[in-house]
């Protein structure tokens, strides 16, 4: 499980993202790059990293469901994942 100051690290960068995403795309078209280095460095989307939604496992993440491979492989053994179910042949 992360600490709860991880989670809410992403979740702040993830807002200042959304916050200056226009600013930062009309000054990328401008060609202002003094302009963009003014901007906070956790305005940057490269800052973000997928966390799963569940743990915050940083590492094994699934983005089609939003959580890591380990809690992705039990909620699918319980059939809790609608339409996946493990294989066996």
């Amino acid at each position: 499980m992360a600490k709860e100051s991880m989670k809410a690290r992403e979740v702040k960068r993830a807002a200042l993202y959304a916050k200056y995403k226009e600013k930062r795309d009309r000054l990328k078209a401008e060609g202002d790059f003094i302009g963009l280095q003014k901007l906070p460095r956790n305005a940057s989307r490269v800052r973000l990293h997928n966390r799963c939604k569940l743990t915050g496992r940083p590492k094994g993440y699934l983005r089609q469901f939003g959580i890591s491979r380990i809690n992705f492989r039990e909620m699918a053994s319980e059939g809790l994942i609608p339409g996946v179910k493990k294989a066996s042949w």
